[in-house]
């Protein structure tokens, strides 16, 4: 068995692996085996990583199977104590795994720690897809320590504490293999959004720990396989969000929450429509809403054994807060994390 696998899942990402794998290579040395992953890429990918990088081991997946069921089916064939997912846009700096394993291997009691990302195009901004930590307010928005919504702080060392999360980005995520099987992986229906934070919800409801360990940090370019302002973006983000909140939420919140969120779904399709004239995404909220209706019982049976198995009636409310986000970022004016209440 190895100590560290860090395996990145790839589809038609030559050019991302050509500039960044160099550096996972350089500084994984010794601490980890590098695996690609590949999605059924149609483009020079392969050859690329035979020619260029033959000390990296490939992973050949039969077909597109997302981001999701992409990781589950090749963290199958992988013995490994701890995954590292790790997009294939993330730029490393020297140490980078080392105050996650060292953390990992004293802190039993956690399933899965991340670094701190920050920004390729500016190194003093957090990254959107995880920053510094991530969390849940009451209706399932996420937000992170350094980026609420789309306000993205500096970093001025501001979140430099490790801090417990509800959440680790799937960007660059270290994970107990043991507790990635423990909760099924990544649920491969959400194909893409939102599945690290489901799988994250699982293991925290299980009593399982998450971190965020800002003594590591990394560069993300992030939006590299579906652009921000992207409907089909928008449409998996709703969906899987909706889906999210109905496998996981405790009983006695389920419908009042669900209720709410009905009202700001619709409020924010006719927002998209009205203030940004954005028909793509007005009409894939309707069509998230829609197929969250039409598939939602699929998810029964799970949710049911969810609310048997858990062993924390609620997530602390420091990590899954009692606040509508949406109220606080728009109407309060709290654009950053230390403004929320």
């Amino acid at each position: 068995m190895d100590k560290i696998a860090i395996v990145i899942l790839n589809w038609n990402g030559a050019t991302m692996l050509r500039r960044y794998l160099p550096t996972v290579i350089a500084h994984s040395q010794g601490e980890a085996v590098v695996y690609v992953a590949d999605n059924a890429s149609t483009d020079d990918s392969l050859s690329l990583l035979s020619e260029s990088f033959p000390e990296v081991r490939q992973i050949l997946l039969d077909k597109n199977w997302g981001f999701a069921d992409g990781y589950n089916k090749a963290l199958a064939q992988i013995d490994a104590e701890y995954y590292v997912l790790l997009n294939s846009d993330v730029e490393v700096p020297e140490g980078w795994l080392v105050p996650l394993r060292t953390f990992m291997d004293e802190h039993q009691d956690v399933a899965a720690c991340q670094p701190k990302l920050l920004s390729v195009a500016d190194n003093d901004s957090f990254e959107y897809a995880g920053a510094c930590g991530g969390y849940l307010d009451r209706y399932g928005y996420p937000f992170c320590r350094g980026r609420v919504f789309d306000t993205v702080e500096k970093d001025k060392g501001q979140y430099d504490e490790a801090a417990e999360v509800l959440w680790t980005t799937g960007a660059c995520m270290m994970i107990r293999s043991k507790d990635y099987w423990a909760v099924n992986g990544l649920d491969g229906r959400f194909f893409a959004h939102n599945e690290e934070i489901d799988m994250c919800w699982r293991l925290r409801m299980m009593g399982r720990k998450l971190y965020c360990l800002p003594q590591s940090k990394v560069f993300h370019v992030g939006g590299g396989t579906l652009p921000k302002g992207n409907p089909m973006k928008t449409y998996l983000n709703f969906r899987n969000n909706l889906t999210m909140l109905y496998k996981n939420l405790p009983q006695k919140e389920l419908h009042y929450v669900m209720r709410v969120r009905w009202l700001l779904d619709y409020v924010a399709a006719w927002q998209t429509l009205i203030l940004n004239r954005n028909v793509g995404d007005f009409c894939a909220i309707y069509r998230a809403r829609r197929d969250f209706m039409r598939w939602r019982t699929e998810f029964r049976p799970e949710r049911k054994e969810h609310q048997r198995e858990r062993v924390e009636a609620r997530v602390p409310r420091t990590l899954r807060t009692n606040f509508c986000l949406v109220w606080q970022y728009y109407a309060r004016r709290r654009k950053t994390f230390a403004e929320l209440p």
